[in-house]
Parts: C-alpha cells; structure tokens; sequence
C-alpha cells in the first residue's frame, strides 16, 4: 500500500504521459477519455485530490463513494473495450483522501470512448486519433494488423521476374507461372500479393523491380560526417540506396564497410587490411533495421558515420512491451511475419529470430540502442575505437600528405577517399582530415555533389 510520504514523492515530480492530477472530477465523459489515453498508452496513474501544481488537498470522506462510483461508470460504460481499473485512497489529513486510480496498459486496443473517438497520450495531456497511419499502428500494437501487407498500387508489371523466378526455384523447385491469373494466385497464397491480385508492401520491397517507384521512403540514407556531429552541408561520403531489399542490404553495408578503418594487424602492406569492427556486427544491425522496422512510419532507415561511432536509425521504437534490456538478452517482438518469414529463406543473412541483437554484442560489445518513444525512432549505436598513435600524422607528415593529396587530384580529380588512401599509403581518416584542411584554406574544393562530383585544386 502507498504511503503518504511516496505519493508527495510522486507528486512533486508533476504531471507526465504516465501522470495526471485530477482536484475533482465530476464530467464521466472526461474521466472515459483519460481512461481510453492511458489503456491505448502505457497505461498510468491519476491522483483525484491533487491540485495541477501537485498540491495534496485530497476529497473529503462524503466524496469518495460518488467518485468511485463514476470511475466504475466510466470504466464499464463509457468505453469500449471495458477496462478495469484500481483505485486506492491515501489519508493526506484529517477527513480527505487523494485517490490514486491506476489505469493499466491496454490489452484489447485501440480502446474507444463511447462517441467512438480514439484517444492517446501526449505528454502530459491527451489527443484524438486522427490519421489512418495511427490507427493502423494501434491495431499494429494489438497484432491485429502488420504494416507489411499493406496493399499498394502496384501490379504484377511491377514484380521482377527474373529475381522472383530464381527465388522460387532456389527456395522451392517451382518454375515461376506463365499465365498471369496464375502467377496472381500464386503470389496471394504466398502472402505477397492480397485479394485484388495487387502486391503487398512485403511482396513490393522483396521482390518489385523498382520498390523506390512505389515506395519511395523506404529506402537507406548513408552519411559519411567529419567528426562526430551532424553537419548540414559538411560531409565526406553520402548515398541513398534504393531498390529490392536484397539489393539495399548489400549496398548498405559496402557503404558503411568502406568507411570503416582497416588494420593491417602484422600483414603485409599489400595485403587487404581488417576491418575494425567485425562485418557481421553491421550485417546483424541492418537486417534487424531493415525487418523490424516500423513500415507505418514514411522514413527511411539512416546510417550515420561519425569518427567515433556509427549510429543506425530506424524508424519506430520498439514494439509493445519490448525494451532495450529484453533485446540485449535475445527477446523479439516480430512487427512484420512476412518480411521476417522470407528473409528467414535467406533473401538477407538471418541466423535465427530474436538472436542478431546477441550476436552482435557478443562480436562488439560497445554498442548502445536508445529507444525514442516520443520521436518514434530506434538508434544503434556502434562505438569506434579512437586511432592509435601509428594512425595518427605529425604536422610535418600531414603537411607531405597534403601536398600529396593535391598531387594526385591535380591528375585526377575524380579520386575517391579509398582511392587516394591506396595511392598514398595512408588511413582514409587521415586522408578526411587533410582534405577538410585543403578546404578550410581555400586549396582545394568539391565541385558537384559527392557522388559524381570532383575535386578541384586551387
């Protein structure tokens, strides 16, 4: 049972998504309209006798029967489905009580109010469904619905054939249908196409020949930064990548591979170098951006690199009850089963549902996962080590490698960080860094974008 002492603690915090102070209700409509926020929440708690600057004035003992028994109205009438509720009083002085009545996280959302509105939490207040996209995502939560089969205009011209035709004789020995209505059926009973013989947005982003045509934001944005902050126009490397799924993978991690250091870790300079975080913490991450998640949200997946770190944003936070300390021990909400049930065919590399997170912490453990609830966004964040003093240039060597830098753009200014990093014999870190000098002393400067742009000596 609560004490007076824990509920002042509670109090003095203030009013949050998962908190609100009631002095006195009255209006059983707006008690069903907090009650339907919360259970389509988080679910929370409302102190009745608590002022909005927290202040325990309580109700007097003559109140709390007709309070009680308009909670018990608003819970069983007035929304659909019914919740229940737990009410507990609190003596604060002499002859009045704060009732704390906690309203737990819904099970049968989306929960309505009896005008049929659809209301969640916003911050400390409350808002009224009004979009298909949220909706949608209610019924998401609840199971009831996955974004991955959604319908979208696209027909059977839009499929690729010939990948679609090598996935099925690889996966199942079946020679792909000549006849239209055929391959129309065949498609609705593997769950990529529904009843009106159009493409689903599963069956779109395996197997179309141009998701980006259908589907444009659900491509990869890659971002190559100096340093470790976001710059509006100050980058080094940068590309979208679009296409099937497959496709999108496979580029996706040449991006982020070829940004990566490489350690020559006691081999000769010829030979290729290490890569500085083991690929398959990449190949983990990104399968898991790229099937779990949230397909509601128009945005694409990003991929940031920064000195110090790697961050890969997805859109969505983690599903239901999922949360950061459950994925790190292997536990997995699957938010798209048809994504999830063809990659398990191995369309991308998948080791098994719920064990990527794991994997990848046991092969790097300096990865972070922050779960944006109020910015609907699900960040990993894979940490670098700093370089070593051998990776590091003295001013006289940087001032060699500058000159070297211009030498050979002045020959072709075409050359690609790799490029230069290879004809040098330096790291591509050091070559940014030397580049971004060039640039700071009006030496040297970028015409045209990163990808078919070129360097020009000043």
């Amino acid at each position: 049972m609560m004490k007076k002492n824990e509920l002042k603690i509670i109090a003095a915090k203030g009013e949050d998504s998962r908190l609100q102070f009631k002095q006195d209700i009255r209006n059983v409509d707006a008690l069903a309209a907090e009650m339907v926020a919360f259970s389509n929440s988080e679910g929370g708690r409302i102190l009745i006798g608590v002022t909005d600057a927290g202040e325990l004035k309580g109700v007097s003992q003559a109140e709390i029967g007709r309070i009680n028994q308009l909670i018990s109205n608003a819970a069983s009438q007035h929304v659909r489905s019914p919740i229940s509720p737990l009410t507990e009083n609190i003596v604060v002085v002499s002859g009045r009580v704060v009732i704390v009545l906690t309203i737990p996280k819904g099970i049968d959302r989306p929960y309505f109010d009896r005008n049929g509105v659809i209301w969640l939490k916003s911050g400390s207040d409350k808002r009224r469904v009004n979009s298909k996209e949220e909706l949608r995502r209610l019924f998401q939560m609840s199971e009831q619905f996955h974004a991955d089969g959604l319908p979208v205009k696209a027909d059977l011209e839009a499929l690729d054939k010939l990948r679609f035709r090598d996935f099925l004789k690889t996966e199942y020995n079946l020679d792909i249908p000549d006849a239209p209505e055929d391959l129309r059926k065949l498609l609705q009973n593997m769950n990529l196409a529904n009843d009106d013989g159009r493409l689903n947005l599963a069956g779109v982003l395996l197997f179309a020949e141009r998701p980006e045509w259908i589907v444009p934001q659900f491509i990869v944005k890659a971002v190559r930064y100096p340093g470790n902050d976001i710059h509006v126009t100050d980058y080094v490397d940068t590309e979208d990548y679009a296409g099937p799924m497959r496709k999108v993978f496979d580029d996706a991690m040449a991006f982020v591979l070829r940004n990566l250091h490489k350690i020559q870790a006691g081999r000769s300079v010829n030979a290729p170098g290490i890569p500085e975080i083991p690929p398959l913490v990449f190949e983990e991450l990104l399968v898991n951006a790229l099937v779990h998640r949230d397909y509601l949200v128009s945005a694409p997946i990003r991929i940031f690199v920064f000195d110090n770190r790697i961050d890969i944003v997805s859109p969505g936070h983690l599903p239901n009850s999922l949360t950061v300390e459950k994925i790190r021990t292997g536990n997995s909400i699957i938010r798209n089963p048809i994504l999830v049930s063809y990659v398990a065919k191995g369309l991308l590399p998948y080791r098994g549902l719920g064990s990527g997170i794991k994997r990848a912490l046991e092969a790097w453990p300096k990865i972070d996962f922050t779960d944006d609830r109020d910015g609907c966004l699900f960040t990993a964040t894979v940490h670098r080590k700093a370089e070593t003093s051998s990776g590091k240039t003295s001013g006289k060597t940087s001032g060699k490698t500058s000159g070297k830098i211009l030498a050979a753009l002045k020959q072709d200014g075409n050359l690609t960080i790799p490029e230069l990093s290879s004809i040098i014999g330096v790291t591509e870190r050091s070559i940014e860094r030397n580049i971004k000098k060039l640039q700071e002393q009006n030496r040297l400067r970028r015409v045209g974008p990163a990808k078919g742009g070129r360097w020009e000596v000043q």
